[in-house]
């Protein structure tokens, strides 16, 4: 009977002992696959995030391309155009540009401004109203009876002048222009043609 009794004692703790642990066990494997959900269910949202991220870079870029495309597009008309305004400026330039005067005052007031085309400084216009003194009296319509020379410069023939203007017979301006190309390619200079006129009688 003890040995009886104390057998069926072992099984009842066995048996209580038994279930405790398939409860505990239970337990584990529940905690387990709570924490595996979570696992789960925390990565399932980071990849939610990270597609959301995506989509939304992917927006931006496509506005911000949409964007560049636009402002190209806006910047051609006006690059095409600018040639055409600029165009349009320097013809509206061209045709407010007054045309050069042509040269007014006394014959030796030609005469001086004219000098420094020639590359002469002031000082030979002493040497050249000399010159042109004793040649013509700067007298646009003095002619040489004897030779045929013309003008303030002499020129022989007259007609020479009308290499610098076909107003030659009357004007100052075409006159001194000849009379000075003159002087620069054979005297180089008014006082070079004064020197000569004055070894000379003429130049």
């Amino acid at each position: 009977m003890a040995a009886t009794a104390a057998s069926a004692g072992s099984v009842r703790t066995d048996g209580t002992g038994s279930l405790a642990s398939q409860i505990q066990a239970a337990r584990g494997e529940l905690a387990l696959r709570q924490q595996e959900s979570a696992v789960l269910i925390a990565r399932q949202a980071a990849a939610r995030q990270a597609a959301a991220r995506k989509q939304a870079a992917a927006s931006a870029a496509g506005k911000a391309a949409a964007a560049g495309d636009a402002a190209a597009t806006a910047q051609r008309p006006a690059q095409k155009q600018q040639p055409a305004a600029q165009q349009q400026g320097q013809t509206r330039q061209s045709q407010a540009a007054p045309a050069p005067a042509p040269p007014s005052g006394s014959p030796q007031q030609i005469a001086m401004g004219m000098l420094g085309s020639y590359g002469w400084s002031s000082s030979q216009f002493s040497c050249l109203d000399s010159l042109w003194n004793q040649e013509s009296g700067w007298d646009v319509t003095s002619s040489n009876p004897s030779s045929g020379a013309y003008g303030i410069p002499q020129a022989l023939p007259g007609s020479k002048m009308a290499s610098a203007g076909a107003d030659w017979q009357t004007d100052a301006a075409t006159q001194i222009r000849w009379g000075l190309s003159y002087i620069q390619s054979t005297y180089g200079s008014p006082c070079g043609g004064w020197a000569h006129e004055e070894a000379d009688g003429w130049y």
